[in-house]
């Protein structure tokens, strides 16, 4: 095992792709413990991971953040932001975040916002008078809530893997979304009085009721399909589906920024994104099923149950344990390997798993953004073009409160669970 795990951190060093680095990492344990007949359940195994009705809501969904984007939403979610808050000090870096909060209800994916967001934000904070690592880091920081805010792809899969309902955890994601936000602004706050960050003219009225009359087509995505699942009319895996009919609705015959053209590319992303997850889910999967042949799973719970029985303070000692696993290891493939790992000591610690499942997922997006291997990182730094030290020393107070809202959350689970409990009380939530 030793060998094997040696291979494993070998191949992350030399930054092969996560998915690949499972992939190798699982065969070679199979061939060095002598398993070989392990080998003819592989691709069975690869086949029945992805044999889910959830998962089908990840390229319906990547689908819809396409449309929209390629439909003029995007930008159009951008300026109504910049309309409402720039003329504050500081003010291009709330419409940064407040643009991450729409942008987070219609995407899912920290490193699709990263990455969309640098190519719009990074420039124009820059041109305004910001620091080029400032405007960097404020859109990776924003970035976070693209997997907190419903809907949210790391939900799906815990959902999946769970056995949790999937539009119950897009339900408690708004609170903590909310709180994240929140804490950036506050952020902000603090560097733009303490540096005299810039600040832009303010809109004249007109110009915001224009701009508000124009957002509300979008603001009907997220609005449809948190309603939808609230109300019991359709399921997560439904709504997106829906999400992807009024956005082609919206950019066709609203805005009329997306054209006929544009539906090659739009496809083709949406596949190549949905393909890097599939196979990164698949690969996962084996690897965890590795793990649990080996017996590690029942060593950590063992292990975990052996240091404390209090639920609070296991939940303190497995964040400390998700941001060290979040700085290695993909979101999305650290959570297909510890949900299985960690579910059993949920009913040990009598845990809600709504209100592990938000934990979790925040501590493996925090990941993104930590070194050494933050995709997030590394995606903003590149796009954004600045130095990586830069970055980092930019993002700590972002980092910092994204701790301290996390803390937070696992000390008062109510703040996660009370719109769901509170909807379950009059809807059934799928």
């Amino acid at each position: 095992m030793l060998l094997v795990l040696f291979i494993f951190v070998v191949l992350l060093l030399i930054r092969i792709p996560i998915a690949i680095v499972l992939g190798i990492t699982s065969v070679s344990y199979i061939l060095i413990s002598d398993s070989i007949g392990l080998l003819n359940t592989v691709p069975q195994r690869l086949f029945t991971s992805l044999q889910s009705y959830g998962l089908l809501a990840i390229p319906l969904f990547m689908l819809a953040g396409e449309l929209m984007n390629s439909g003029g939403i995007t930008k159009r979610l951008v300026h109504f932001a910049k309309v409402l808050f720039g003329h504050y000090r500081a003010g291009l870096a709330y419409v940064n975040v407040v643009a991450n909060m729409f942008l987070a209800s219609i995407i899912g994916s920290a490193t699709a916002q990263i990455a969309m967001m640098s190519k719009v934000m990074v420039p124009a904070m820059e041109e305004e008078g910001y620091k080029r690592s400032f405007g960097a880091a404020t859109t990776a920081a924003a970035s976070l809530l693209g997997p907190i805010i419903p809907p949210s792809m790391l939900f799906i899969i815990y959902g999946v893997q769970s056995g949790t309902s999937i539009g119950t955890m897009f339900i408690a994601g708004i609170i903590p979304g909310i709180l994240l936000g929140f804490a950036f602004i506050l952020v902000i706050v603090y560097l733009g009085y303490r540096y005299q960050l810039p600040r832009s003219e303010k809109e004249p009225f007109k110009n915001v009721l224009g701009a508000s009359l124009k957002i509300i087509p979008a603001l009907l995505v997220p609005g449809i399909i948190i309603v939808g699942i609230i109300s019991g009319v359709f399921t997560p895996t439904e709504s997106a589906a829906i999400a992807c009919f009024i956005g082609l609705l919206v950019g066709l015959f609203l805005y009329k920024d997306l054209k006929i053209k544009d539906f090659p590319d739009i496809l083709v992303n949406t596949a190549m994104t949905t393909a890097t997850v599939t196979l990164l889910i698949s690969m996962a999967n084996i690897f965890g099923w590795v793990l649990t042949f080996e017996g590690i799973p029942q060593m950590i719970a063992s292990a975990m149950i052996g240091i404390t029985e209090n639920p609070l303070l296991f939940l303190l000692l497995t964040n400390v344990l998700l941001l060290l696993i979040g700085t290695v290891i993909d979101g999305i493939a650290a959570l297909i390997i510890l949900v299985p790992i960690f579910m059993p000591l949920l009913v040990t610690y009598s845990i809600d798993p709504v209100h592990f499942g938000i934990i979790i997922c925040i501590n493996l997006t925090i990941g993104l953004l930590t070194p050494p291997a933050g995709t997030g990182l590394f995606i903003a730094s590149s796009i954004g073009q600045v130095k990586i030290e830069e970055l980092i020393k930019a993002l700590f107070p972002f980092l910092t409160v994204s701790i301290a809202v996390l803390i937070i959350l696992t000390v008062w689970p109510d703040l996660v669970l009370w719109i769901p409990n509170l909807m379950n009380g009059f809807f059934v939530l799928r």
